[in-house]
């Protein structure tokens, strides 16, 4: 489907900076937005769940969202806000972690110097609108973990990442709250669009990337999140991230991301 773009500045990228441990009030926007650490990690919540975004990756925060978001290490942002009739529909309805490749990397590094306003038939012009192309074709990466409404699922989920090393099982789960194995197994599924055990790796990753941008080594993230060794930490880091934790963070190595 063409793109169809007003004649305005419908396309802008803000720079911001923030020191550690910054937290952005929970909020909204009348726009789409693509927010990007271009220097340290983003911890961003909404009711549909929390992501956690390092450089080498972006979230696309759809128009009317509310979120807010947490800052770990000094962090460069990058916001590209888009109006919502700028384009036609293609991109996200829902907030979604997207893949920062050396495409996408260098349009927002260009997208800093442009000047507004700017005419549509500039340079200026055509580069905020080949971010917009390029959104629509970046990898979408598994950097969300949904939050449950049951309430029989937020005092498991709650106990769970407040206790990451903890080995509690399923059936252990059945027995203390008294529901049967097979409806909790549905409740997850239903819910979060997982099983428990994947709820729980990822809410351990998650809280591991967390971690490790604060400067924690590997092997007391590993300890920390009830691996046995930092290297079954690392191996499970590889498979579901697509690399090593030494190479999450570097934002110009290029390499193909599984998930």
């Amino acid at each position: 489907m063409a793109i169809n773009y007003r004649e305005k500045d419908t396309i802008r990228c803000q720079r911001q900076r923030y020191p550690d441990g910054t937290v952005i009030p929970e909020h909204r926007h009348d726009y789409h937005q693509l927010l990007y650490a271009k220097q340290g990690l983003l911890v961003v919540h909404s009711p549909l769940g929390r992501w956690v975004v390092p450089p080498t990756r972006a979230i696309w925060m759809p128009v009317g969202t509310t979120h807010s978001s947490r800052c770990v290490g000094d962090v460069e942002q990058r916001n590209v806000s888009i109006e919502v009739d700028a384009v036609d529909p293609g991109l996200p309805s829902v907030p979604t972690a997207v893949e920062v490749g050396a495409l996408l990397r260098q349009l927002l590094q260009s997208a800093e110097e442009v000047t507004y306003p700017y005419a549509q038939d500039s340079r200026d012009g055509r580069l905020m609108r080949l971010i917009v192309d390029e959104l629509k074709t970046v990898a979408v990466l598994p950097l969300h973990l949904p939050s449950p409404v049951d309430t029989r699922l937020v005092a498991i989920c709650s106990h769970i990442a407040g206790h990451l090393d903890d080995r509690t099982t399923l059936a252990d789960w059945a027995g203390q709250t008294g529901l049967h194995l097979k409806t909790i197994q549905r409740l997850f599924m239903r819910e979060l669009g997982m099983t428990f055990g994947q709820w729980r790796q990822r809410s351990r990753l998650l809280a591991g990337l967390e971690q490790l941008a604060s400067g924690v080594s590997v092997i007391d993230v590993a300890l920390a999140l009830g691996y046995d060794s930092p290297s079954a930490f690392s191996a499970m880091f590889r498979r579901h991230f697509g690399l090593s934790p030494s190479a999450y963070f570097r934002p110009s190595r290029e390499v193909s991301v599984v998930g």
